[in-house]
């Protein structure tokens, strides 16, 4: 394994139409998408060009319930140990722990809010290098909403060694709690936060992209739904939310292009 515990080395999408989200995030990101080779599934790679981004799976037959949704993947030294101790501290397990040939051991787990996350051990041991902090076509943020963030902190922290760097105030006078900023072996990796009244416990994934408001027109053209934003972020750059057209959410970050 090359990447230590507690980093993210994978983001998976599941689709109920594999074709029109490859077209749809082919055209808003830039991704393209090729046949992983996986006997019985249909696993596509997500490249943009530079190296892979991701995974898009069709969801099938044997994924009663499954709904359309963004996954990740953080990287543990031992799956069985790390689902002994997530479900011993209040997280369940959706997937057991399972092999795949010439992939690695995964098992799909939920955090005490029910928020779902694979932890994995990759069958070698090169070095994942799906999330980039500053790189287009890349997950560049990982975003966590808890119903209580100090527990889900704790948490997280304890199963992945993940460390709060810092905070900012959410509202104008913090009535919202703070946002805190997660590191993973001294990378800032994204941050915690605590979920609103009507706002699900979540994970939101923000890719990076050349243009936040040319991405953003390319979501409503592909019909999908900008949730909110852009907003401008620490360092100059914008981000925002959306929802694809088969209902799974992501989000967007980058700089705004002036124009003539």
């Amino acid at each position: 394994m090359g990447n230590p515990k507690g980093d993210f080395i994978w983001y998976e999408l599941l689709a109920r139409d594999a074709d029109a989200a490859q077209r749809f995030y082919g055209n808003v990101v830039g991704w393209k998408a090729s046949d992983s080779g996986q006997p019985g599934m249909d696993y596509r790679i997500l490249d943009g060009g530079d190296g892979q981004a991701g995974g898009l799976m069709q969801i099938n037959d044997q994924m009663p319930g499954a709904k359309p949704v963004w996954l990740g993947y953080v990287a543990v030294p031992d799956v069985d140990a790390a689902v002994v101790d997530w479900t011993a501290a209040g997280g369940t397990v959706q997937m057991p722990a399972m092999d795949i040939p010439n992939v690695g051991r995964m098992a799909m787990l939920a955090d005490p809010d029910g928020v779902p996350l694979y932890v994995m051990r990759g069958a070698v041991d090169g070095l994942s290098t799906v999330f980039r902090v500053a790189d287009a076509r890349h997950v560049r943020w990982n975003e966590i909403a808890a119903k209580d963030d100090g527990k889900a902190l704790d948490f997280y922290k304890a199963r992945f060694g993940w460390e709060a760097v810092g905070s900012m105030p959410m509202g104008e006078m913090g009535e919202m709690g703070d946002y805190q900023f997660l590191a993973a072996n001294g990378v800032n990796i994204g941050a915690l936060m605590r979920s609103h009244a009507g706002q699900a416990p979540r994970w939101i994934f923000y890719i990076g992209v050349g243009d936040i408001d040319a991405a953003m027109e390319k979501i409503k053209a592909g019909g999908g739904q900008v949730l909110d934003g852009p907003h401008e972020i620490p360092g100059g750059e914008y981000s925002l939310q959306a929802r694809d057209p088969q209902g799974a959410a992501f989000g967007l970050v980058g700089p705004r292009i002036a124009r003539q």
